[in-house]
């Protein structure tokens, strides 16, 4: 027979029972408070085959209540209103939202959810082939053009609502820069679309391929004076020939719009004392085409001191 000792552990027992009253005072003597917030809103159990149009809403307001000390612990990411679309069919469909969908932590209460009411457009979901468009960005260098620029993939899978799907037309890239390229640039970039109703179905990203190549036409000025550059101030210098052809590649519009004075033919001094000197020709052209060569290639300069 098993013996009743209720005095046994009586400093424990007593114990115990003042830790809940403590407790139970503390408790019991907080204020019963409410408060607003934002949360964000969860879309579950999406049908497939469905898509939906728009952008649908990402928060509610939310009104709880609950104990002060409990509700001041508690943040806008412990609480989440769930919507269930398992019922969703094509049109327009809303949904109310109860204070049943709110998941809340223990102690609080939902007393109220804005809206009460979610309307939402579902169209069925499509997917369309396009083709990939890349984006160029600068200019090549001077006398140089950029050719047709190509993609790999050539073409992306596309997938969306069936409204969307039938208006796009092409996915676009990043733009590949040519900035003063003289040669063929390739570069992977992401791919993406303007409409953000729609995502690709599996790619993200491109190979992109741009030629640049040689402009098709060249022109030759002749008889442009050869400039004497960065001669010491205690010098003198004579070039020979004292005039050079210049011969400039572009586009024809480019071309067209040269004129003699545009090009500037010199050689550097820069550093030479006097003496003899077979220094090689070079021009700069102020308008946006390349220089090819310069003719004689080399000039003959002598230099001496001013004072001879």
């Amino acid at each position: 027979m098993i013996k009743i000792r209720p005095f046994k552990h009586f400093g424990l027992k007593l114990l115990s029972v003042g830790l809940a009253v403590l407790l139970w005072m503390a408790v019991s003597g907080e204020q019963t408070v409410e408060r607003g917030v934002r949360v964000s809103l969860e879309l579950q159990q999406f049908p497939p085959g469905l898509e939906i149009q728009g952008e649908p809403p990402s928060t509610v307001d939310v009104r709880v209540r609950g104990a002060s000390g409990t509700l001041g612990r508690v943040s806008p990411g412990d609480i989440v209103a769930v919507l269930d679309l398992r019922a969703a069919r094509a049109g327009r469909r809303l949904f109310h939202l109860t204070p049943e969908q709110v998941r809340v932590p223990f102690g609080v209460e939902v007393v109220q959810v804005t809206p009460p009411t979610v309307a939402l457009l579902f169209e069925h979901s499509a997917t369309r082939q396009v083709p990939v468009v890349p984006a160029v960005d600068g200019k090549p260098a001077a006398g140089f053009i950029v050719g047709k620029a190509s993609a790999d993939p050539a073409t992306v899978e596309v997938i969306g609502p069936e409204s969307a799907i039938e208006r796009v037309t092409e996915a676009l890239t990043e733009p590949v820069s040519v900035a003063g390229a003289r040669g063929r640039v390739r570069e992977t970039v992401t791919l993406g679309l303007l409409d953000p109703a729609l995502r690709l179905k599996t790619t993200r990203a491109a190979v992109v391929t741009v030629p640049v190549l040689p402009a098709p036409l060249e022109r030759t000025v002749r008889d442009r004076p050869v400039h004497l550059r960065n001669l010491d101030s205690n010098l003198t210098a004579q070039a020979v020939p004292s005039v050079v052809a210049v011969g400039l590649r572009g586009s024809r519009e480019m071309l067209n719009r040269v004129e003699p004075d545009d090009i500037t033919a010199y050689v550097d001094l820069a550093g030479l004392g006097s003496g003899e000197y077979q220094l090689t020709g070079r021009a700069d052209v102020s308008r946006d085409v390349g220089i090819t060569r310069v003719e004689p290639p080399t000039v003959q300069v002598r230099i001496t001191s001013a004072k001879n």
